[in-house]
């Protein structure tokens, strides 16, 4: 698990087993595997709450690694609606969003792999995986 800090290209969209998990299912982390896009290699992610991940606005900031309309047009994240503004410009659903560089374990491809966790409502805490996605 790594922070990507160099311009990168979004190549294609991994198929992940499980992208959403709600209460008890997070603790202590939420599980589940992507298939290499290269390789066709299972890989495990685990993603512990408040401790995995970096927050998205690294990536789109002065669009160092990724521009808005990149994230946008790739579905990887969405607007974030006016009363959640503090989220930054950019969520999955509105809830804070983090992601994470992971490579194949196989073929050592490079993925970016992005989330959001947080309370959305009273006693419902969701952590879900917008995507994994293979980049150069």
């Amino acid at each position: 698990m790594y922070s990507i800090s160099k311009k990168i290209n979004i190549v294609e969209k991994a198929l992940v087993a499980k992208s959403f998990f709600s209460n008890d299912e997070i603790i202590p982390s939420a599980v589940t595997k992507f298939t290499c896009c290269s390789c066709g290699s299972e890989n495990s992610i685990e993603i512990k709450p408040y401790e995995s991940g970096f927050p998205i606005l690294q990536i789109y900031s002065e669009d160092k690694v990724l521009s808005k309309a990149e994230l946008l047009n790739n579905k990887i994240v969405s607007e974030t609606s006016s009363r959640m503004q503090h989220f930054g410009e950019l969520t999955v659903h509105d809830l804070p969003t983090l992601y994470f560089g992971t490579d194949c374990s196989s073929c050592h491809s490079k993925y970016i792999c992005v989330f959001s966790y947080g309370e959305k409502q009273p006693g419902l805490t969701l952590l879900e995986i917008s995507g994994v996605w293979k980049y150069e």
